[in-house]
């Protein structure tokens, strides 16, 4: 017999959803069997698998040993020295974890509690996994928090860290990591209600006088790895688009500084071209929102292979290093939370500019100005 003790993690939650992920190896019809024959109990009581959990519930598991390990989740022996079976092998399994902090090093934490971490994640980093041999910054959160003994390995059983919000992999900035049942849960809410709001800086090519909020329709194009706006009258491919909204404020108007930070002269078809550095704010959240709803209006952002200007990203790619769109999720804002999570109420993170994005900052300047 084993005894399995719920934790803050696995509360709150059905006790049959608990039992499909600590029991990976067989069927949802095996397990109610075993419920309706007292094989599994809780709290010493025949269960019906609908109750919610809560911590400090004990479920008592009459399975043999090699019944128990055949079935259960590859972490669940994973710290358990004491038991029959003895701790599992997970060299393996965690491996990509440590490999992935290993490769990504220390990356910069914003804040982090109990129950949430953010992180300043640098461009070129994916946030999830696109194949299954991709190390991502999912890997890398679950790396890191093993390393720094903030989780044990057995806790990977029911609940897995990860990140809450995606950038695509050459954005850089704030990217939000539920620690904790809770915070994933309080994370979710927020993103789908709106009431987090995310805000990018970022420099788009021509002047762009006023603060706008603009609206439309998006669409993918899976072939090329891309999302396109169409006008509300395009009946065909409507029903397969998404309503986006995108805000943005002027921050200011920029230009080429006529020397360069070395003193040599700017000698290019650019020196004139005024560019704005843009406060974007996200309202709804779909891959490559910001990026083509800009591009749409006429004002790429520079650097953006898919959607930019390809004489104005080489100048800036020769100029200042910049291989990706200058978009950066430098700002977050908190809701109003209760519970657990109040203590980020109304808070505000910012994340540290790129080092991409300071070099062009010190190569352009205000219109009138000789300074960056």
């Amino acid at each position: 017999m084993r005894e399995i003790k719920i934790n803050d993690n696995e509360a709150g939650k059905r006790l049959d959803k608990f039992l499909s992920q600590y029991f990976t190896g067989t069927t949802m019809g095996f397990l109610f069997k075993m419920l309706r024959k007292k094989n599994i109990v809780l709290n010493k009581k025949k269960a019906s698998g609908k109750e919610l959990l809560q911590k400090g519930d004990v479920i008592s598991v009459f399975f043999s040993d090699e019944t128990f390990d055949k079935f259960a989740n590859k972490f669940a022996n994973a710290s358990d020295a004491s038991s029959d079976a003895g701790p599992k092998d997970l060299s393996g399994v965690l491996k990509e974890y440590e490999n992935a902090y290993k490769r990504f090093g220390e990356l910069e934490i914003i804040y982090e509690d109990e129950n949430i971490l953010l992180i300043n994640k640098p461009a070129g980093i994916l946030s999830q996994k696109a194949e299954p041999k991709d190390l991502s910054l999912n890997e890398w959160l679950i790396g890191y928090l093993l390393a720094k003994g903030s989780i044990r390995k057995d806790s990977l059983v029911t609940f897995r860290p990860s990140v809450c919000n995606r950038l695509d992999r050459n954005t850089s900035g704030i990217v939000i990591c539920s620690k904790s049942l809770q915070g994933a849960r309080g994370m979710a809410q927020g993103l789908k209600d709106r009431s987090i709001h995310k805000y990018y800086s970022t420099i788009v090519s021509g002047k762009i006088t006023e603060n706008a909020h603009i609206s439309g329709y998006l669409i993918k194009d899976e072939k090329n790895n891309k999302v396109r706006l169409i006008d509300e009258k395009d009946e065909k491919n409507l029903k397969n688009a998404d309503k986006i909204e995108t805000s943005y404020e002027v921050l200011r108007h920029l230009k080429l500084q006529p020397q360069g930070t070395d003193g040599k002269n700017v000698n290019t078809d650019l020196e004139n071209m005024i560019f704005s550095e843009l406060s974007v704010c996200l309202i709804t959240g779909k891959p490559h929102q910001i990026r083509a709803h800009l591009s749409s209006t006429g004002h790429p952002i520079i650097g953006d292979s898919k959607y930019g200007n390809s004489n104005i990203n080489k100048f800036f790619r020769d100029n200042a290093g910049l291989k990706y769109q200058l978009l950066h999720a430098g700002r977050l804002e908190f809701p109003e939370f209760s519970g657990e999570l109040s203590n980020l109420s109304g808070k505000i993170f910012e994340a540290g500019l790129s080092p991409e994005y300071i070099k062009i900052k010190e190569i352009t300047c205000q219109p009138g100005t000789q300074e960056a």
